[in-house]
């Protein structure tokens, strides 16, 4: 078998090495094939191999401890990708008809990893003769889809092989599902050093249904945006707006809030860096579009960091003034917008921090994804003479920088 094998790399080591651009089209399709059926059966010899290795234990006998962490640092694999190898191997082992499929090319390494984490399922609560049908209709009858509905495939298998015990065992599995979802949820925001902050966890199916309702109305698709870049500005726009209800459990004895302290220099009425209460940085950008909307409780600080006077909190764009917004607006005023006013900010035009007025001339309502935009500061935001908000595009928009207008919740 070792010649076999040095045989096997010489020659895939010269396919590897030979021009693909001469071939006709046909060619060209027939050998993706073919080479893909070669990969498969590859693996069923890879797969084999560290059967035998594992069941020899000789992992343990190298000081590695386990097969898994020995394949790691050997074939240089994530632990995840190991591990999955070790079970898909002893899978294999266990199961001949799987065994057969893989190393015939019928199946592909995807579809194998399915077929074995259904079998093993339906062991546990299925008579043998059910699970044998299980795994050989599986591969007969569904071996030319692909992984994502072959997944789906798997999991309905019983309602093909078994229909008197597919409704029970869809019970079982939605509680066993349920029960591990609960057990194992986790949210985690993981700062990671460079600015950004890594969002990851699990929820179960409730849960998840709940946020992603949430979050789909804000998911808006346009042009400016990815798909990944909108969910995440939703997560955050949903957050903001539990912050506005006012309906949050106290967190310390204060209401939840978003606490910065940036330095004001009063000869050039400029701000500074902000930083959270968290040691995070914020530029002086980031400080004015929080402060658009927010709480100001003015602390004057000393050279030295002591508090010499505390001020009062004045509140930005509530109460009547809030609502005069939302009436002229109806909502984020940004040419194109449909955003309802429950997910708009209020936003000075001349900055507060400037000198602006908190006033309803000097006041418009944005969303938080055109909030940040006009920030930015390529578009402008002015007053109009009839009173209402219009905004003048960058020259790469509109070279001639005409002012445009929200027409969805135009009223007249």
């Amino acid at each position: 078998m070792r010649e076999t094998l040095e045989q096997l790399r010489e020659i895939a080591g010269h396919c590897a090495g030979t021009p693909v651009w001469s071939l006709p089209d046909t060619d060209l399709i027939d050998a993706v094939h073919t080479v893909h059926d070669a990969e498969q059966m590859l693996a069923a010899i890879k797969l084999h191999l560290i059967r035998e290795i594992d069941g020899r234990n000789l992992p343990i006998t190298q000081q590695a401890a386990s097969t898994a962490v020995w394949l790691r640092e050997r074939l240089h694999v994530s632990i995840h990708t190991a591990r999955r190898t070790v079970d898909l191997a002893q899978a294999l082992d266990r199961r001949p008809v799987l065994d057969t499929a893989l190393s015939s090319g019928t199946i592909n390494v995807e579809q194998a990893h399915i077929v074995a984490k259904t079998i093993h399922d339906l062991a546990d609560e299925n008579p043998a003769d059910v699970v044998d049908l299980a795994e050989k209709t599986l591969i007969a009858d569904f071996a030319d889809w692909e992984p994502a509905t072959f997944r789906k495939a798997a999991e309905r298998i019983l309602a093909h092989v078994a229909p008197e015990a597919a409704d029970e065992a869809d019970r079982r599995a939605a509680e066993r599902d349920e029960k591990r979802a609960q057990r194992t949820r986790a949210f985690t925001l993981t700062n990671n050093g460079d600015g950004r902050y890594r969002v990851t966890g699990w929820l179960d199916a409730e849960a998840a249904a709940i946020v992603n309702a949430a979050l789909d109305p804000l998911c808006k698709p346009d042009l400016e945006r990815t798909p990944a870049q909108r969910r995440a500005d939703a997560l955050v726009e949903v957050c903001r707006l539990a912050l506005h209800t006012e309906q949050l459990p106290d967190n310390g004895g204060d209401r939840p809030q978003v606490a910065v302290t940036v330095p004001y220099d009063v000869v050039r009425k400029e701000l500074g860096v902000g930083q959270l209460d968290t040691g995070e940085r914020l530029t002086a950008e980031q400080v004015r579009r929080l402060a658009c909307d927010a709480h100001i409780l003015p602390i004057v600080l000393g050279g030295q960091g002591q508090i010499l006077d505390v001020g009062q909190q004045r509140r930005l764009f509530t109460g009547p003034l809030r609502r005069a917004l939302v009436v002229r607006d109806g909502g984020c005023a940004f040419p194109g917008c449909d955003r309802p006013p429950q997910w708009c900010d209020g936003h000075h035009i001349r900055h507060w921090t400037d000198g602006g007025d908190t006033a309803l001339n000097n006041g418009v309502l944005l969303c938080g994804y055109h909030h940040r935009l006009i920030h930015r500061g390529e578009w402008e935001v002015r007053m109009a003479d009839d009173g209402r908000p219009e905004f003048i595009p960058p020259p790469y928009v509109d070279s001639e920088r005409r002012p445009r207008r929200n027409i969805y919740h135009r009223r007249t």
